[in-house]
Formats: structure tokens, C-alpha cells, sequence
């Protein structure tokens, strides 16, 4: 199971990458081996702001769909425009090309309640 040191992780398997103000958001490795093959990703709430743990799209696989849930809160500026006809990338590279939103943070500092790459591999157990 791939945990990158330099991510922070929810306790939903969600992982954020922060650039400045901006978050990148995408479910972790852990996460995309559960569901399975990914078929397809509806996310529909570019240009909204939510609060953390809010859905903000949901992630159909072949045999279930899971919700997709902030893990910070903030205003979603991008949708990876990549996903629509290729959603196997969350599969493929979920900590690469298989992100999911980039969001204009309105807490930054609820970054700092998110766990670390130690605390979340214990949650993966």
C-alpha cells in the first residue's frame, strides 16, 4: 500500500496536497483498492463551497458507488478534467493523474487536524 510521506490523509481516504491556499484532493491508494475498479466519478459541484466532510461528488466502481467527501472546506475551483474519459486513473495513479478536485481553501488551517502518512497507515490495518 503506497502512503506518500508528504500528503495529508482523512479518516475517509481522502489525501490533500497544499500549494499556497490551493488543495489538491484525491482518494488514496487504500481507498481505490476497496472499491475496486473504478468506472466512473460524478462530481458536479465545481464553483461550490463546502465545509469539510461534506460530499462533493460521488465514485462509482463495478460493484459499489462511495461518496467523495471533503476533507477540508472550501470552494471547488477544478474538476480533473482527465477523469471524464479516463476514471480508471484514480486506479492507475490515484496520487498523480487521478486526482479529483483542487479547492480554494477558506480554513487553511484545517489542514492541521488532517493525519499524516504513520497516522493513516495505522487506520489501514
Amino acid at each position: 500500500m503506497n502512503i506518500p510521506n508528504n500528503l495529508k490523509y482523512s479518516n475517509d481516504h481522502e489525501w490533500v496536497s497544499v500549494e499556497g491556499n490551493i488543495a489538491t484532493v484525491g482518494i488514496t491508494d487504500f481507498a481505490q483498492s476497496q472499491l475496486g475498479d473504478i468506472v466512473f466519478l460524478d462530481i458536479t459541484t465545481e464553483g461550490e463551497t463546502l465545509n469539510a466532510g461534506d460530499e462533493f461528488g460521488s465514485i462509482e466502481a463495478v460493484k459499489t458507488v462511495a461518496p467523495a467527501l471533503m476533507p477540508i472546506g472550501g470552494k471547488i475551483i477544478e474538476v480533473n478534467p482527465e477523469l471524464e474519459g479516463a476514471p480508471e486513473s484514480v486506479n492507475k495513479d490515484p496520487y498523480g493523474a487521478g486526482w479529483l478536485i483542487k479547492v480554494e481553501m477558506t480554513n487553511p488551517s484545517e489542514v492541521d487536524s488532517l493525519l499524516d502518512a504513520t497516522a493513516y497507515e495505522s487506520i489501514c490495518k
